[in-house]
């Protein structure tokens, strides 16, 4: 039953997995950005805690609450990973409340990955993302990292030889997606912030 359990959580997985690029999205808030240069790929790693969040963490949370299904489930906790933070600890990363075990969940996490991953009017990938200062989404057991072509196994999900682990669903960001943001983009210094609406 536990294998069963398992294959069942990882299958929404598939419906993204291992994708190189998401194309066109009608509506694209970076399509009206196209006439400045796009912003660089960028991830710059976690080095402390800080005691509050960063202005564009909090200025993307207010987006997302605009125009996203889901809802905030915070933004700062001072975390270790390995030898370094976790990005919530400098109040780079938010965690949305999204649920793969509901259908509707399911389907605006889907919307907003190709929204965020999608190619703007003017062929550049990963414009909104790049546009706002977004270096990782985790969602489902899938990752997107800044400069990657597109989104891959999330590691804490699967064994070495890269067979699915069993993890509990915060683990898995199976009840929510993480998304950081590069040190421009949390200071609010890329296009999005500094010429979008």
């Amino acid at each position: 039953m536990v294998a069963v359990a398992v294959a069942l959580a990882i299958v929404p997985v598939n419906a993204l997995a291992l994708t190189s690029s998401f194309g066109p999205v009608a509506g694209n808030p970076a399509d009206a950005l196209v006439r400045l240069p796009i912003d660089p790929y960028a991830y710059d790693r976690a080095s402390r805690c800080e005691s509050r969040p960063d202005p564009g963490m909090l200025a993307f949370e207010s987006w997302l609450d605009r125009n996203a299904g889901g809802s905030s489930w915070g933004i700062m906790r001072c975390s270790r990973l390995g030898s370094g933070y976790s990005l919530h600890a400098e109040g780079r990363a938010l965690d949305w409340r999204l649920s793969v075990h509901r259908t509707a969940d399911r389907r605006e996490a889907t919307r907003l990955m190709r929204l965020l991953l999608g190619t703007d009017k003017a062929g550049n990938r990963h414009a909104l993302a790049r546009r706002m200062g977004v270096q990782e989404i985790i969602w489902n057991c899938e990752a997107w990292w800044s400069g990657s072509s597109g989104t891959v196994r999330y590691s804490a999900c699967f064994d070495s030889r890269g067979r699915p682990k069993r993890v509990d669903d915060t683990t898995a960001h199976r009840d929510h997606m993480h998304i950081g943001m590069n040190k421009r983009g949390a200071a609010k210094r890329t296009t999005f912030w500094t010429r979008g609406r």
